[in-house]
């Protein structure tokens, strides 16, 4: 078992664009469903594997491209770590005083090294200065408990 970090800020405006964060249904569209619900799905389909915005579940990032892997750790207390560095980082632009709290945002990464440990994913976000949007995540891999057959990204 091991652990990938992800990491994403941008505009709010575009992490909202919920139906690229969401893998496309299984099925498509039925036969004589209206030209543009086609073409959406489609859309969808190509664009949701590798489009950098984070998805919806956090088990699939590791869908997304190795290229978007920020940092692969053994150990569950590295990856939080990392974790703490990425929020030390970027306190300064937190939208709220209290996501800026240093006892908080401590008691996050201790948190986020437990759920790592057993094998859970972790996923923080926070609104930055506006419009602006930070999320980050950490990914157990080899195997993930909520996509056990999804293949390691760095593999």
């Amino acid at each position: 078992m091991h652990h990938h970090g992800y990491l994403w800020t941008g505009a709010k405006e575009r992490y909202d664009q919920e139906a690229l964060r969401r893998p496309p249904h299984p099925d498509p569209p039925p036969a004589g469903s209206k030209p543009e619900l086609i073409q959406r799905y489609r859309e969808v389909a190509a664009e949701f594997p590798t489009v950098d915005l984070p998805p919806l579940e956090t088990a699939y990032w590791l869908i997304k491209p190795r290229s978007l892997v920020r940092g692969t750790w053994d150990e569950a207390k590295d990856a939080a770590a990392w974790i703490g560095q990425q929020l030390a980082d970027h306190a300064h632009r937190f939208a709220s005083a209290q996501d800026r709290n240093t006892a908080r945002l401590a008691m996050l990464v201790g948190s986020a090294a437990e759920q790592l440990h057993t094998g859970a994913d972790v996923s923080y976000g926070f609104y930055l200065e506006r419009p602006s949007y930070l999320h980050l995540a950490v990914v157990t891999c080899s195997p993930n408990h909520s996509t056990p057959n999804q293949p390691c990204p760095l593999v």
